[in-house]
């Protein structure tokens, strides 16, 4: 069953409460789903599955009937709410539930993969007859009977979602919304997104590993338009877990808020953004997604598996400079990045990537760890059960270091401080990038002054972590969406306040 919309428009809260549980249970597609469905009091469909394990294993020996190495089915049960509040109403809202399983066979360096959207014995092998058609004429093995496992939880939950009423989704909303338009008279739009869900996953394989869990998963973004004399100014905040609803009591929707509206008004007075090679300065927080986007795509092992990349054969050797160390930590409690196993059923793991300069190891997934001999690091990750995992980044973040923050700005006579990066792009087989700053500053004698605007910084990654040279003690984070092979993933990126010596700036006038 696929995940399917309902949508309001400028209604009245109460009607729009009634109306989105009434929507959510004409969605559901089957009676057992429908049945777990009731009204305003909170209560929500539970996604935890309990899948029978002799189906399981019938499916699991039914894709390896032709041959391949290994097996696995992968069975998931989506439960989500997304709403959307602009110009101070209520705009839209969408309740959607998503079940389904996915079906892999590995034979060599090859990957056969079907999915259902229905979880019958039919449909089940029908997948894996499919997924089984890549091994054909290949080794066959016997696959080990499945056994419960347990695995080490990265996720709590104090309140958990599905006891929560959707009245205090929109009181939360509300609350940054009012918040947003009364920090300045200059703040003439907020637009605020919530999004949560509650995921079920079950793996089995043909080891012999049988896990499950259930993931909680909260989104919340402030977007604020500041508007001046002849400027204006969308910035965004956001903030995301793997919890329950307390995150809010841990950091409030009105924190939230008044972090995009400060923004929007501090950049209402930028000037357009000198150009040419610069000493730049990267705030600590969601400025790691740099690094996640130039270092840790290429250091996943999907693109080292066919020798491709800038870090293709540099294991053990010198990479970045030696206050450089960075880490993917999928075991970091409750970050948007974390959950208690990859998608393969791979305990997460903390996994030093580089340290001190020294390339130690690359992210792996099943078939990458099989390719390269090397060990499985928990970074097999999927989009859904439609999806075959991959390599992915969890939580990458460059490590604290020993200098204070306002030591590296004091020491840096001229450049760019960068407070906010909108996020960018990068060639995993070149290591070029190219990002966009949102927010960013010159550096004029030690010291962070004008605003400016059009900055973008441009280069590869080999400079970038070489030319590190100041790595704060202040290590902060902050959640993202990152997009892989038409796939998107849940991470958080992160780092202390860096400086990099000489990065290509880009700016719309020439550096004086």
């Amino acid at each position: 069953m696929g995940i399917k919309d309902y949508f309001v428009e400028d209604i009245p809260r109460r009607k729009f409460l009634e109306m989105s549980f009434k929507g959510g249970i004409v969605l559901a597609a089957t009676p057992a789903l429908m049945s777990q469905l009731v009204s305003c009091k909170g209560q929500a469909p539970g996604t935890k599955m309990d899948v029978d394990k002799s189906l399981l294993n019938e499916t699991i020996q039914k894709a390896l009937q032709k041959g391949g190495e290994f097996a696995d089915v992968y069975v998931e049960n989506r439960i989500t709410r997304s709403i959307k509040m602009e110009e101070s109403k209520f705009k839209s809202a969408q309740f959607g539930i998503s079940q389904g399983a996915g079906v892999r066979v590995i034979s060599g360096d090859k990957t056969g993969y079907a999915y259902t959207d229905e979880i019958t014995k039919e449909k089940l092998s029908r997948a894996a007859e499919v997924a089984s058609y890549v091994a054909k004429e290949g080794k066959q093995i016997q696959p080990v009977s499945i056994s419960k496992q347990e695995r080490k939880s990265f996720v709590t939950v104090k309140t958990p979602l599905q006891g929560i009423a959707d009245k205090k989704r929109l009181e939360v909303m509300k609350r940054a919304n009012q918040v947003a338009l009364d920090y300045d008279k200059r703040i003439k739009m907020a637009t605020i997104d919530y999004y949560d869900e509650i995921r079920g996953r079950t793996i089995a394989n043909s080891e012999g590993l049988l896990v499950s869990d259930e993931l909680p998963l909260l989104f919340f973004i402030v977007q604020t338009l500041g508007v001046g004399k002849n400027t204006r100014h969308m910035s965004r905040k956001r903030l995301s877990r793997h919890s329950g609803f307390e995150m809010f009591d841990e950091v409030t929707p009105e924190e939230v808020a008044q972090g995009a509206a400060r923004e929007s008004i501090a950049m209402l007075d930028a000037q357009d953004a000198p150009a040419g090679m610069m000493d730049v300065i990267i705030e600590n927080g969601w400025g790691g997604v740099l690094v996640h986007e130039a270092v840790g795509h290429p250091l996943e092992g999907d693109n080292i598996a066919k020798k491709i990349g800038a870090f293709t054969g540099k294991l053990g050797k010198k990479v970045a400079s030696d206050v450089f160390t960075m880490i993917d930590d999928g075991t970091l409690t409750n970050k948007r990045g974390t959950t208690n196993f990859d998608d393969e059923g791979t305990q997460m793991k903390r996994n030093v990537l580089i340290k001190d300069g020294v390339l130690q190891k690359y992210m792996t997934d099943i078939l990458s760890t099989k390719q390269l001999n090397m060990e499985r690091t928990g970074n097999g990750r999927r989009q859904s059960f439609r999806n075959i995992p991959i390599p992915r980044m969890t939580n990458t973040f460059i490590a604290k270091g020993k200098e204070d923050p306002e030591d590296i700005l004091a020491s840096t006579k001229k450049g760019l401080y960068v407070q906010s990066l909108s996020g960018g792009s990068v060639n995993p087989i070149t290591g070029m990038f190219n990002f966009t700053c949102r927010e960013a500053y010159l550096i004029e004698n030690g010291k962070k002054t004008t605003p400016v605007k059009g900055a973008t910084l441009t280069g590869s990654c080999m400079d970038i972590i070489s030319n590190t040279d100041a790595v704060g003690n202040d290590l902060d984070f902050g959640p993202g969406i990152c997009g892989k092979s038409g796939q998107r993933a849940e991470v958080t990126a992160g780092q202390p306040t860096v400086r990099i010596r000489g990065i290509n700036v880009g700016g719309s006038k020439a550096r004086g």
